[in-house]
């Protein structure tokens, strides 16, 4: 019975692991439900992103990729829950920075639909350092396809790619709601030196890390941009060089990845 109860317990912490992944993302999706078909305060995530004619901002449509990100997360939380994932090491250094990007977006959540909006970058903050934890804890894309490309390495490029550009819109609306007055910079200026950012963000995901689906989101993100603002000067044009980038970028990432 004892070598029974020993050969347990070291289980169990992965148990812990494994369940917590699970709970965590269940409220996450609770929550962001309730945002949306309640909806909490009475309003909606958009609704309330449309009170801040922020020149960065995606239009409605390329919000959609949630719709993805989810898919994507639901897909890991099952496959690092399989008993064969129990040992898995690179599973282990992922697991509790995930739990806690959960907690961030829930929180972001409801401190954005409580108009709390200087607190909502703090929580953004920490959604996206937790994102960062994950990607430096899986590494550079794998050479080979396989379990771990589907289900943890695409699923949290995809996330970290949309929470960086979540990141710049979160931050422009925090300094447009106190009203900053951009130190007499103007609005398209601004908003193209953040585009450069965002391409720059992208050719560096794409060309360092190996990784294409990061900035493929990114050029999902500028092309909505480029769109919406294609009669703003300087913002229309420079978003679509930012699509452009990041296109690139993730075809260099795709190349390196094929000649490995």
């Amino acid at each position: 019975m004892r070598d029974a109860a020993a050969g347990a317990t070291p289980a169990t912490p992965d148990l812990a692991r494994q369940g917590s992944v699970i709970a965590a993302l269940v409220a996450t999706l609770a929550v962001n439900t309730a945002a949306n078909l309640l909806p909490l305060n009475g309003q909606t995530t958009g609704e309330i992103s449309d009170r801040f004619p922020v020149l960065i901002t995606p239009p409605g449509y390329v919000f959609s990729i949630w719709g993805l990100i989810y898919t994507g997360l639901i897909a890991y939380a099952i496959y690092q829950a399989l008993p064969s994932r129990r040992d898995d090491p690179r599973l282990r250094r992922i697991a509790w920075p995930f739990v806690l990007g959960c907690a961030a977006n829930v929180a972001w959540l409801l401190l954005w639909h409580y108009n709390q909006f200087g607190l909502t970058l703090g929580a953004m903050l920490g959604l996206l350092f937790a994102l960062i934890v994950v990607d430096r804890r899986l590494g550079p894309t794998p050479e080979h396809a396989g379990a771990d490309l589907v289900f943890a390495r695409l699923p949290f490029s995809v996330y970290l790619g949309w929470i960086s550009v979540a990141t710049i819109v979160n931050a422009t609306v925090v300094l447009y709601d106190v009203g900053w007055d951009g130190l007499g910079i103007s609005p398209e200026l601004w908003t193209t030196a953040l585009i450069g950012a965002g391409a720059g963000l992208a050719a560096a995901m794409g060309v360092r890390q190996r990784d294409p689906a990061y900035p493929l989101v990114i050029a999902w993100a500028f092309a909505g941009v480029a769109g919406k603002n294609a009669e703003t000067p300087l913002v229309g044009p420079a978003a679509w060089v930012g699509a452009a980038v990041a296109l690139l970028a993730a075809g260099a990432a795709l190349l390196r990845l094929r000649r490995r």
